[in-house]
């Protein structure tokens, strides 16, 4: 199957959430969450990403993870990740209780795929404490792509990991696997990071956002969001609608992509220095805001 068709199939079974000009979403994706070991590069932004995504709940923002947020290729067991970054999973309960959570699964995590799989896995965890299963993610799923649509103007945003238009990363997800796990981890311990990551492979990573982008001009240049690639994309009104909003491994800093007030804006966490030489972590505007009925094209009633 073609990387044209792969995206066609996600979109037509993509789950549709409807919103309008209030509404607010984060979009983070390529958390790479691990076991806060040495190949664990979320373990360098974690603070970070918590002190973000605690503010996009306070503020009432919907969290929209879109796909490889959880590390599945170097570690077996989601436990590993939890006791590692259980207060990060602990905040993403309080969205997934209040409706605010969307979850999407990317090739590091496509496990995810299996409803009986996130059940087992994610519905509930042990506390140690009331020596007690407690419930985590009850009847928690994972989509491959989501379709956010405007309750006024119909317009549409595409939410997708990214990996579609990756053959090997997709296809042959389970190989990949395999050799991360036996290969690559332990040398990324060294340092030594894998070469067929689209990350780590800028020709693969052109080709990736080529095959995306192509799709998008061929399904009315719909506002098309994926990760996958850590390369952060915005597109200005009159491009093709391709944006990236990048992950949450880069060093010392995340970023993503807020939609709100009818607009969409590209944005970076990081830590800075006071003058006083203490340390804080700000909210940084990389590109935007611009307004979504700009990337909006109408289609033919007929």
């Amino acid at each position: 199957m073609s990387s044209n068709k792969r995206l066609s199939r996600a979109y037509r079974n993509a789950k549709t959430l409807l919103f309008d000009d209030f509404s607010k979403f984060i979009f983070f994706s390529d958390c790479h969450r691990g076991d806060n070991s040495f190949a664990d590069d979320f373990a360098n932004n974690r603070n970070i990403y918590f002190h973000a995504l605690r503010h996009y709940y306070k503020e009432g923002y919907q969290y929209c993870e879109l796909g490889d947020g959880d590390e599945l290729w170097e570690n077996l067991k989601f436990e590993e990740l939890f006791e590692a970054h259980k207060n990060v999973y602990l905040l993403m309960r309080n969205f997934y209780m209040g409706n605010r959570l969307h979850m999407l699964w990317g090739n590091h995590d496509m496990v995810y795929k299996d409803p009986d799989y996130v059940r087992k896995n994610l519905g509930s965890y042990f506390d140690p404490i009331d020596e007690t299963d407690k419930p985590l993610f009850p009847d928690l799923t994972f989509h491959e792509a989501l379709i956010l649509k405007h309750r006024d103007s119909g317009q549409e945003i595409f939410l997708l990991h990214g990996h579609q238009a990756d053959w090997w990363n997709y296809t042959f997800w389970r190989w990949g696997r395999f050799l991360v796990r036996v290969l690559w981890k332990p040398l990324q311990v060294w340092g030594i990071a894998d070469p067929t990551s689209p990350a780590k492979n800028y020709k693969e990573l052109i080709k990736v956002e080529r095959r995306i982008k192509k799709w998008i001009l061929q399904n009315d240049s719909i506002l098309t969001i994926a990760g996958h690639t850590h390369r952060p994309r915005f597109a200005s009104p009159g491009e093709i609608p391709f944006f990236n909003d990048g992950s949450c491994v880069h060093p010392r800093s995340i970023t993503g992509i807020e939609v709100s007030g009818g607009e969409i804006t590209l944005i970076k966490w990081q830590i800075s220095t006071r003058e006083d030489g203490t340390l804080q972590i700000v909210r940084v505007v990389l590109e935007g805001p611009k307004k979504l009925k700009d990337y909006h094209k109408k289609r033919p009633t007929s």
